[in-house]
């Protein structure tokens, strides 16, 4: 099948759900389009009991379609670029140590926390065996928050903005770095322990962290400098798009990370650029495009998520150690928040919970499934490939739908003026 179909059908596919949704389910967008794509699904399967004829076109469709390249190279530049541009740099600022914590040393931490604890517990209770340098490489993808998903829910729910703000600022960062984490230890996992020196480790770390963020400072400049010498909306929407893609094609040339340049870019332009190099017609479409490019690129990477049902294991193994695993990355997380929130608690007056209420709320999403699916196939990929899709399902179907009632039984208000913005 030609890739202009697949994409298609993607596109009709996400349109007649997303009406469904809006029209009769009325759940958050990025919730309801993936229950009908796992719906959809399901109906696949179950008709394949009786005639594999439309399962197996299914498959062969969904396998012609490389999702982690399509997460990894293309949908996450313009999902992180479009949330960066709408993220508040000063009251980031405001939350700027506990954030970079939780961004960098908490994924650190919970990468080790969640790979070490699950693999004893696969190895030792479920007897199957899986190597600890692989269960890292699980810890390492499965740790970050999705921002994607986060900030979809987010906008659906209105929590109160100075909770928001922690909740965006650390998935918008730990993203990256999960990522950067994750290509570490891939690349120790290649070349053996013994092959890879410290000084390798550390220099690589550096490379991707400070190249990407420095990368991503740079184009935020031109494209300041750009857009203040011109008045033209189309043209500097243009030169955002561009930004985006030749910043990101070019992180990756440069071997920096490339989900930490369009970040720094997004906050650049989102903040000095936007406010004091654009006139409020460019703001005006600037907001509306990537408006758009958000929600019409969430709803085919959630629609792709549901479809990617087809194509994982069921043995009862790898779903049991799945449903382990969604206990280990919340409890995990939860130790990981406990420590610096209750360090900066007074000083930065957190809502009452925030461990808690961010625990529950930090979902996981595409980028994780993504990097489950560049696993080789003597990294147990099959096997942290269903882990992974259990862990993200329940996440955003469980957790996504039941994050609102958790904040408000807990007293903490919601703002209805907020919500859907």
């Amino acid at each position: 099948m030609e890739i202009f179909t697949i994409i298609t059908l993607l596109i009709v596919i996400s349109s007649i759900f997303g009406y469904i949704n809006i029209r009769f389910l009325k759940l958050p967008t990025t919730i309801g389009l993936m229950i009908m794509a796992i719906v959809l699904t399901l109906l696949i399967l179950i008709s394949g009991l009786f005639d594999d004829r439309i399962i197996n076109i299914a498959e062969r469709t969904i396998s012609q379609i490389d999702f982690s390249n399509l997460i990894l190279d293309v949908l996450l530049s313009f999902l992180l670029f479009a949330g960066a541009l709408h993220t508040d740099w000063e009251r980031l600022k405001e939350q700027g140590v506990p954030i970079l914590i939780l961004a960098t040393v908490g994924v650190l931490v919970s990468t080790f926390l969640v790979g070490t604890v699950f693999f004893y517990l696969v190895n030792h209770l479920l007897g199957f065996s899986v190597s600890y340098i692989h269960c890292l490489l699980f810890g390492a993808l499965i740790s970050p928050t999705d921002p994607i998903a986060v900030l979809g829910i987010l906008k659906q729910i209105g929590v109160p903005k100075q909770l928001e703000i922690k909740f965006v600022g650390e998935s918008l960062f730990n993203d990256g770095v999960g990522v950067v984490i994750f290509l570490t230890l891939f690349n120790i996992a290649n070349k053996g322990l013994d092959n890879v020196t410290t000084s390798e480790i550390a220099i690589l770390f550096a490379e991707e962290v400070v190249g990407g963020i420095g990368l991503g400072l740079a184009l935020g400049y031109l494209t300041f400098h750009l857009t203040r010498t011109i008045d033209h909306y189309e043209t500097e929407v243009m030169i955002t798009l561009a930004i985006v893609m030749g910043g990101y094609l070019l992180a990756s040339k440069l071997h920096f990370s490339g989900p930490l340049a369009v970040v720094a870019a997004g906050l650049f332009i989102g903040n000095s650029a936007r406010e004091t190099a654009m006139s409020e017609t460019t703001r005006l479409y600037l907001d509306r495009f990537w408006e758009l490019i958000d929600v019409f690129l969430n709803a085919v990477l959630f629609v792709l998520i549901g479809l990617e049902l087809l194509i994982i294991s069921y043995e009862s193994t790898y779903l049991i150690a799945g449903l382990m695993a969604i206990l280990i990355v919340l409890i995990s997380r939860y130790l990981v928040l406990k420590v610096p929130i209750s360090i900066f608690r007074e000083r930065l007056n957190f809502v009452p919970h925030t461990d808690l209420i961010m625990s529950w709320g930090g979902l996981r999403g595409g980028i994780s499934i993504a990097l489950a699916l560049s696993l080789t196939a003597d990294m147990n990929r099959e096997f942290f490939l269903t882990v992974t899709y259990v862990v993200v399902v329940f996440s955003i179907i469980v957790q996504g739908l039941t994050v609102e009632k958790l904040i408000k039984k807990l007293g903490i208000s919601v703002d209805p003026d907020r919500k859907g913005h």
